[in-house]
């Protein structure tokens, strides 16, 4: 695995000096919570597996007896301010109002917080203020960009599909921020592998040349069981019309392809879609006219369309799939950990929202 030579385009040359000015701003301004802060990010446009990824991480830190609470910017909602999507006991609003990843993450992790809002350091303190337990450590959800507020970790996810993202920057390519970012990061994992063996380290080895010098991980993504949204599972072999509104809908059909079902057709939306009721009634034709026994979509898609579908006749189902990181990535997250909450904490509000 060898990373793309750096783009030597003037656009390309600009672009990448505007996020070193960004970075060197930030790196003087950034905002500090009173709470150890790890984000999980990634320096592509979407489809990074970034989502399964935060959720399996959030699990594995509340099941270790941590209050744990998700920041998030809930892109595409039509909320705002800060909002708490979940207190730990579950969803408290909708995928309109709080994002589709975020009402996922609430839904899927009990005992687990999740805040929204497009400051995500005041969204930080409102959780101190009116979360209880109050969080212990905040996971910063697709922050590797957020510079405004400080991290104590940051782990970027690299889609095993498309690990450099063509190695060029927006307009012309798929990634946010050069690929010399990379520097930031604390650690990498290689997200959608087909197994652990030797994948994590061969992506950190790639990144050297980028000034990277953490560990490598890799996570295999691990499908579950398909179920209509009254909670049976689907008949194997079962005719499904595929529905999806994320980066990468080839992985899900991938996906589908392995557990043996039978793909009537497939229907792909644009990442984060809301699903308007023109988007309703194109999915109920493609439905009658496809023979499928139901639409079968991604998890973040059940949360913006479980409800709507039922009153047009059409039966859902939902894929579900988790990010299933090799053992070495937790045995790492976990002495990092340790020694966050064990160094003594010097970390206050900034004198700005504290008075």
């Amino acid at each position: 695995m060898n990373s793309p030579s750096p783009p030597r385009s003037p656009w390309q040359q600009f672009y990448g000096a505007i996020h070193s000015l960004r970075r060197r701003w930030y790196g003087k301004h950034a905002r500090h919570l009173p709470r150890p802060v790890i984000s999980v990010g990634n320096l592509h446009w979407g489809g990074s597996g970034k989502t399964p990824l935060v959720a399996a991480i959030a699990a594995h830190l509340r099941d270790r007896g941590l209050a744990v609470c998700i920041l998030s910017r809930g892109y595409g909602s039509r909320g705002r301010g800060v909002r708490v999507v979940s207190a730990g006991q579950g969803l408290l609003l909708d995928a309109r109002t709080a994002g589709d990843e975020p009402a996922l993450l609430a839904g899927e992790l009990p005992g687990v917080a999740v805040v929204v809002g497009p400051d995500r350091y005041q969204d930080g303190l409102e959780a101190l203020a009116r979360l209880a337990p109050a969080p212990e450590l905040f996971l910063l959800d697709d922050g590797f960009s957020h510079l405004a507020l400080a991290r104590d970790l940051d782990l970027v996810a690299f889609p095993v599909a498309d690990p450099f993202g063509g190695g060029r920057l927006f307009p012309s390519g798929r990634l946010r921020e050069p690929l010399a970012a990379i520097r930031r990061a604390n650690a990498v994992i290689l997200t959608g592998a087909p197994d652990w063996g030797g994948r994590g380290a061969a992506l950190a080895s790639a990144l050297l040349s980028r000034g990277f010098t953490g560990p490598g991980f890799a996570s295999v993504t691990r499908p579950g069981t398909p179920r209509l949204a009254g909670g049976e599972p689907l008949p194997a072999g079962a005719r499904v019309l595929l529905v999806t509104a994320i980066a990468r809908p080839a992985a899900f059909t991938a996906l589908a392809r392995d557990l043996g079902l039978d793909i009537a057709g497939e229907l792909s939306f644009p990442d984060h879609h809301l699903y308007t009721d023109a988007s309703l009634d194109r999915i109920a034709d493609a439905f009658r006219s496809s023979g499928a026994a139901a639409v079968l979509v991604t998890s973040k898609d059940r949360v913006k369309l479980l409800g709507r579908l039922d009153v047009l006749g059409v039966p859902l189902a939902e894929l579900p799939i988790r990010a299933d990181p090799e053992p070495a990535f937790w045995e790492w997250l976990d002495r990092e950990i340790a020694r966050l909450r064990e160094t003594p904490s010097t970390r206050s509000p900034d004198s700005e929202a504290a008075s």
